[in-house]
């Protein structure tokens, strides 16, 4: 549906509202609904509900998460993640990493809770970048999650695919102050084995001697989603039978804060209230708040699954990706690009769009962004876009760029779960131009099947999942 039939049909549902309000007659009600549908529905297609195809497909072909591991600013663990979400809790804090006080944004989202020591040996933990020491962490978890039996596996047969939006800030600021101030002779001999983006999916699988398909996805904030949907691709076409996917991004440091911040894509007017500055779809929004974290996915075929009696979390049923082909930051303002991969994921997954139960929403908190993503709801959902939960859960943790994508199908998962819906906090004064059911403030109990999680990057890069709970 174009814009501008989109923009009537708000108006048309508007005048709706205000007959009735106005307490006019009832046959007066009737006829104008009557007139008013017939005008806005005449050339709209009606699309009938379809029983999702994925249960005619063969077992071998079917893509379910068995496990999955989770650090994030809530803390260590899946636990926390999903007690902080459901409490609708704010995890945003000021920056403790370094001294934040001369940039206009001084907050994050910072994992202050992770101790690589105990994941891993410290030697090698010094050796890595925290985004790599977050991952193994995560991949360490998700294989226990899933109650993976590595040591009598086929370690060639289980591959790594694990995202970043960047390569490793920490790593980057620490060698060129050094260039500055000692000279390039005393960078240190692991700043490369450290700062390469693929090294998050190589330690994983160095860590844990997985020897098989093992690469990375570097897409900006579409990174996490498309490593999980790539990664149940590379299952499908025999390249692996089990995956790890997910992603890993540590970028609070002075360096990325400061490029962020002349940017302007930041939030810098609650720094005296960190728990109140990121607020998705909120009239005062005014830029995301960065976050820290990893969140890896054990994902294998449902035969193998069946066959070791391993807890199914839910069935991964679509995946689509497109390009805004628009500009390098800023996204296409009709969200075009992001609804061709919402409509792609939906196709992959044969179902109909009121066949969604939820959707976990990319919305950032910054102006641009949170009105394109609701007209690219509007878009593919038509007016069932006025009815379909959605929520932000970057409203409680930040926005953690390459891992964002991954964390957010962990929380998709999860509210398919526990059938309920995390809110979207700090939604206090509605926008006109974001005017759809964003569960604001308060978790929602729901009946909950199916779901889409939405992750759109910097490039115009666009990635959405689809999965499915399994009864």
């Amino acid at each position: 549906m174009t814009p501008r039939a989109l923009d009537r049909r708000a108006a048309l549902r508007a005048e709706l509202l205000g007959l009735v309000r106005e307490h006019v007659p009832d046959e007066a009600i009737e006829a104008q609904i009557e007139a008013l549908l017939a005008e806005v529905l005449a050339d709209e297609p009606v699309v009938e509900p379809q029983t999702v195809a994925n249960d005619q497909q063969p077992p071998d072909q079917r893509i379910v998460v068995t496990g999955m591991g989770i650090i994030s600013p809530f803390g260590v663990g899946v636990e926390p993640f999903w007690a902080g979400l459901a409490a609708g809790r704010s995890a945003i804090g000021r920056i403790t990493f370094f001294d934040p006080s001369g940039y206009p944004c001084q907050l994050a989202g910072q994992a202050n809770d992770f101790q690589p020591q105990a994941f891993m040996d410290a030697k090698e933990a010094r050796r890595m970048s925290r985004a790599s020491q977050m991952a193994v962490a995560a991949a360490r978890m998700a294989v226990e999650h899933a109650r993976l039996p590595l040591e009598r596996m086929a370690r060639d047969e289980i591959g790594v695919l694990i995202a970043s939006g960047t390569t490793s800030m920490p790593d980057v600021e620490q060698a060129v102050a050094t260039l500055v101030q000692r000279g390039g002779m005393k960078i240190s001999p692991f700043f490369i084995p450290a700062a390469l983006p693929n090294m998050p999916s190589s330690q994983v699988a160095i860590q844990l001697g997985l020897r098989g398909y093992t690469t990375s996805i570097c897409t900006a904030c579409a990174a996490g989603a498309q490593a999980i949907g790539e990664a149940a691709e590379v299952i499908r076409r025999g390249d692996a039978e089990v995956m790890l996917a997910g992603g890993a991004e540590a970028p609070i440091t002075a360096l990325s804060l400061g490029a962020f911040c002349v940017l302007r894509a930041l939030s810098t007017r609650s720094n005296e209230m960190p728990e109140r500055a990121s607020r998705p779809f909120d009239a005062l929004r005014d830029g995301f708040v960065p976050g820290e974290g990893a969140a890896v996915l054990v994902l294998e075929r449902l035969s193998s699954a069946q066959r070791r009696g391993a807890p199914i979390l839910a069935e991964l049923i679509g995946y689509g990706v497109s390009a805004d082909a628009y500009h390098v930051t800023a996204p296409d303002p009709d969200g075009e690009g992001a609804a061709l991969a919402m409509r792609r994921a939906l196709q992959h997954a044969r179902l109909a769009p009121q066949q969604v139960d939820y959707i976990n929403a990319h919305a950032t908190s910054t102006p641009a962004g949170d009105i394109a993503e609701t007209r690219a709801i509007k878009h593919v959902f038509g007016e069932y876009a006025y009815s379909v939960p959605i929520s932000s859960i970057k409203s409680m943790i930040g926005h953690l760029t390459g891992a964002a994508g991954a964390v957010e199908a962990a929380a998709t998962i999860l509210a398919l779960h526990h059938g309920l819906i995390p809110p979207t906090i700090n939604l206090e004064h509605p926008d006109p131009e974001c005017d759809l059911d964003y569960v604001p403030n308060v978790a929602r109990p729901a009946a909950l099947q199916v779901a889409i999680s939405n992750s759109f990057g910097f490039g115009g890069v666009n990635a959405v999942l689809a999965f499915r709970k399994l009864l």
